[in-house]
């Protein structure tokens, strides 16, 4: 497994945060449900977003090495002005410069506290890359708009999230991943729109030990199997199984138990 370089990182999180602004100023209804958070508004979601991003500026900027309160973090809430998609539009054009020019200047290496065992500040531009990955496709849902990721940023979505899940096994075992131990299951996912030279495929092992997982194309007891985009809105529960774009093979119920349970803790 192989990360992106921490320049395309910081160059992804630009454009993402680009691609939310649009939402936001698309003419959507900010007080609508999103339907893959259903307890969140999109404006909710947006100030979600833009706080996540508002607080990992701030661990990079000062080098933190320990966890820096939210209520510490300036506008980690957004704009005081409620339901004005100008305000919200500025505040994340501000905060998407701010995160980007701190870990540009701290560089993948530079030491800051992390909650994954990772501390570097490379880790916070992978994983701001991917915040934005799947809350932007919460915000087109709810918005109703068209999604797109490129295939290197999707595909290394799913490696951090099986990671994360790893993570989680490992030092947070709490009922839900326990559940995912036991002999001889697998999943396998499959992307069917990519070249070969991407190794756009997973194989995950769900073992006594807990979970372990590689790149590649094996047999396994359940298959999910569609366009990359797809395969990982899926897997990370954006996408219901049943969508046209999916294609499940084998046990589905194994498949359906992972997805219960696969967790950040």
């Amino acid at each position: 497994m192989t990360l992106l370089a921490h320049d395309r990182y910081c160059d992804e999180i630009a454009q993402q945060v680009g691609r939310l602004r649009a939402v936001v100023m698309s003419g959507a209804d900010l007080s609508a449900t999103v339907p893959t958070c259903p307890d969140w508004s999109l404006e909710h979601l947006v100030r979600h977003t833009g706080g996540a991003l508002r607080w990992v500026e701030l661990l990079v900027r000062t080098r933190a090495q320990e966890e820096i309160p939210e209520e510490e973090v300036p506008l980690v809430h957004g704009p005081e002005a409620k339901g004005d998609p100008d305000a919200l539009d500025a505040w994340l054009a501000e905060t998407g410069e701010m995160v980007v020019a701190a870990l540009r200047e701290a560089g993948p290496d530079a030491k800051v506290w992390a909650w994954a065992g990772i501390h570097t500040s490379g880790f916070w531009a992978r994983r701001m890359t991917h915040e934005l990955t799947v809350h932007r496709a919460d915000a087109t849902l709810a918005a109703g708009l068209p999604y797109e990721v490129a295939p290197d940023v999707a595909a290394d979505a799913i490696d951090e999230w099986l990671q994360i899940v790893e993570f989680v096994q490992r030092t947070m075992p709490h009922d839900a991943a326990v559940e995912l131990r036991g002999p001889g299951r697998s999943i396998h996912l499959h992307a069917t729109d990519v070249t070969p030279e991407v190794n756009a495929e997973w194989v995950i092992e769900l073992g006594e030990d807990g979970i372990s997982w590689r790149r590649g194309h094996e047999k396994a007891t359940v298959a999910l199997r569609g366009p990359l985009t797809a395969v990982m809105l899926g897997f990370y529960r954006r996408l219901p199984l049943d969508s046209p774009e999916l294609e499940v093979l084998g046990e589905r119920e194994l498949l359906e138990f992972w997805l219960e349970r696969a967790t950040f803790g």
